[in-house]
């Protein structure tokens, strides 16, 4: 498989050469489509990808960069909105969709209402990956960017616990506890916190002790990684702890500026990773997807991807509208709903949930894998491509 693999970063690293020449060029989908075509070829047939390998490889390293990397300034000024987002407004996103989703069902493959929640559940949190770029270069809507980016990097540990307890009901057929599922989320969210804030605490401190940027760098591999694995390993958030130990971090390195190398010798190494993993992990993707593709309920999956957008335009639409503050902070309510609704991509921790249903399944209920690996492909292929186009309708309508 190490051969593969090599081989896989080295289309990787083409792909993004050519981003970096080319103006809204959407990495992620192309990656996915090539994984695809690479799931055709016999040598690639034992490259596959796990739910552990993207929870302990692939999501602490993506977590840590885009925490400490987003700025403190747009987190400071957006804090409400991003919190709100990727907490209450994802849980009210999941029951709108899976509510959604067992409604139409009937037309399609019946499924239980649990069921219906459980692939909401896989398919509400957001990787908008290099859409914020897009966005920012096509409009100058930064603040969108940052909130999209912001409500992305939280809401990873709310849907974990969604997905938890809706797999928890699924498999045992309980029914929901409002208190059980509160109880759950504020221990695995506080206790996630406690730990990111411990190790961000001590990485802050213990970075300043040498200036050799060798091991600075290596203090951010094993915080990022360790705090992630251990909040794991005593049953909280991995998600929140690495989040919070790289914004600590980068409130560290904003304080001190006679440190201001440290980001400089952090970016030069995290830069190279990022993209690293990023490669890999998406044409692991479209390889993986191959194999659950090749099922008659493509037509479902198209109405549970619609349906998707909508739960969120309307979660969005209710939060915006219902708050005076956001409703007159951004001019153009309907453009920015619309714009932060596409965005709303599916992504790695989607692809991780759902290889952990992958794990749990029995043989009947692999429909709902097949059904999320749909709509994910759906979602980055439409949504990637789309968001472009849909900045320049949006500033021309606006303009009108």
């Amino acid at each position: 498989m190490t051969h593969q693999i090599l081989i896989l970063l080295l289309i990787g690293y083409i792909i993004y050469t050519v981003d970096l020449k080319k103006k809204f060029f959407p990495v992620p989908v192309i990656l996915v489509v090539i994984g695809l075509a690479l799931s055709f070829v016999p040598y690639f047939s034992e490259v596959h990808i796990s739910k552990d390998m993207v929870f302990e490889l692939f999501l602490p390293a993506l977590l840590f960069t885009a925490a400490y990397q987003f700025p403190l300034k747009q987190l400071k000024e957006n804090w409400g909105i991003i919190a709100v987002l990727s907490t209450l407004g994802l849980i009210v996103t999941a029951v709108l969709l899976g509510a959604s989703i067992y409604w139409i069902s009937g037309f399609f493959v019946s499924l239980s209402f649990t069921g219906a929640l459980l692939l909401a559940a896989i398919l509400i949190p957001t990787d908008p990956v290099s859409v914020t770029s897009i966005l920012k270069e096509s409009t100058g809507a930064e603040q969108i960017a940052d909130v999209v980016e912001g409500e992305s990097m939280v809401n990873d540990g709310t849907s974990i616990v969604l997905f938890t307890v809706f797999l928890a009901m699924f498999q045992t057929g309980n029914g929901f506890s409002v208190g059980k599922f509160l109880g759950e989320f504020l221990l695995v969210s506080a206790g996630g916190v406690a730990i990111g804030l411990l190790f961000g605490w001590i990485l802050s401190k213990i970075v300043h002790i040498t200036h050799h940027k060798e091991y600075q760098v290596m203090l951010s591999i094993a915080v990022a990684y360790g705090g992630f694995y251990i909040a794991e390993a005593v049953g909280v958030s991995g998600v929140l702890a690495t989040v919070v130990t790289g914004i600590m971090l980068s409130y560290e390195i904003e304080k001190t500026k006679e440190d201001h190398n440290i980001r400089e010798y952090l970016d030069g190494f995290w830069d190279i990773i990022t993209p690293t993993l990023l490669s890999v992990l998406f044409l692991l993707i479209g390889i993986q997807a191959a194999g659950y593709l090749a099922f008659p309920e493509w037509g479902f999956a198209a109405a549970i991807f619609v349906l998707s957008l909508a739960a969120r335009f309307v979660m969005l639409g209710g939060f915006i509208y219902a708050v005076p503050a956001w409703r007159n902070e951004f001019q153009n309510d309907f453009s920015t709903i619309s714009l932060i609704t596409w965005s709303g991509i599916k992504g790695s921790m989607s692809v991780a949930l759902l290889l952990w249903l992958e794990e749990a399944a029995s043989g009947k209920d692999q429909l709902l894998v097949s059904l999320s690996f749909a709509v994910i492909v759906i979602s980055l292929i439409v949504q990637s491509t789309g968001i472009y186009p849909l900045t320049k309708l949006l500033a021309k309508k606006d303009g009108n």
